[in-house]
């Protein structure tokens, strides 16, 4: 029986989508604002564009975040994909309780908790070893380190539904362990390392407190730099540039989605062909049924 949507239904999905998008609607609106004031309309126009690059401080901070989130979801997806598939793969070695407890610690340890902890591992580390100096190795070791949990928890999950007799059939053909992984396994959890590459490089590019303990001196990412402009004013300038980078992540956020669909339908389809052929009646050969005195004269 199938369930029909009311007039209250309807009301509470608009009002769920209108909260989401609504505000990110009206930032890209003002960013072809004429007037200086956020708040106030004064006409369309392309100014701030102009003005934002020729911005230094605004795009080098933007540059340092976008390369600060590069690197810790790469590290990040490498990591956690190697904690997926030892906990998924091996059911039983020593210390599997305390990999799984701590690659999800970072999902329920409070962001403040996690910086201070960080931040007098490196004060230690700097006065025993006179290195690192805070700055973008801090920024981007700490944010894989909350990373690596998103995409343990996303790829263990791809992980399980996976069917582990295809790599065991492969190796069974001749392909060694790393073969038949590459071939087999990795085509299958591509999805799931998409995702949480993309959720990775998300949750890194708009850290704010991780990135707060970890900054040094003259290290400021782009969520750091708009949160000191608050206090003074947020000029039309960040909501160009907020425009475009929310213009960007969708971009990539639709690619990703292409590719992940179309290497699902390829799945498909192969899974599809493989049980047309099993199911297909097999064709005897004509030489099965002639006798071997006959096709082996002497």
């Amino acid at each position: 029986m199938r369930r029909q949507f009311s007039a209250l239904h309807v009301a509470i999905l608009c009002l769920g989508i209108g909260v989401l998008y609504v505000p990110i609607v009206v930032l890209i609106g003002y960013s072809f604002n004429a007037s200086p004031m956020v708040n106030v309309w004064g006409g369309f126009s392309t100014i701030w564009y102009s003005r934002l690059l020729h911005h230094q401080n605004l795009l080098d901070s933007a540059l340092l975040s976008l390369e600060v989130a590069m690197c810790a979801a790469s590290i990040a997806v490498v990591l956690g994909t190697l904690a997926a598939i030892a906990l998924v793969r091996f059911a039983r070695f020593p210390g599997r309780f305390l990999l799984s407890a701590m690659v999800t610690a970072p999902l329920v340890m409070p962001e403040v908790i996690t910086g201070i902890a960080l931040l007098l591992l490196f004060v230690s580390l700097l006065h025993t070893f006179s290195w690192p100096h805070r700055g973008f190795f801090t920024i981007v070791f700490a944010h894989a380190t909350f990373c690596i949990a998103y995409v343990t928890v996303t790829v263990q999950s791809r992980l399980h539904g996976a069917d582990q007799s295809l790599e065991e059939a492969a190796m069974d053909l001749g392909a060694g362990p790393g073969r038949a992984f590459i071939d087999i396994t990795l085509p299958l959890i591509a999805p799931a390392i998409i995702s949480g590459w993309l959720l990775s490089f998300t949750l890194s590019l708009d850290d704010l407190v991780s990135s707060s303990f970890m900054a040094g001196p003259s290290t400021n990412t782009l969520p750091m730099l708009i949160y000191s402009k608050v206090k003074l004013g947020l000029s039309p300038v960040i909501n160009a540039l907020a425009t475009l980078i929310i213009v960007a992540v969708g971009a990539g956020v639709i690619c990703a989605g292409w590719m992940m669909r179309r290497a699902e339908a390829r799945h498909e389809l192969e899974m599809h062909e493989a049980e047309r052929l099993n199911a297909a009646p097999r064709v005897p050969d004509l030489r099965e049924r002639v006798p071997r005195a006959v096709r082996s004269p002497s």
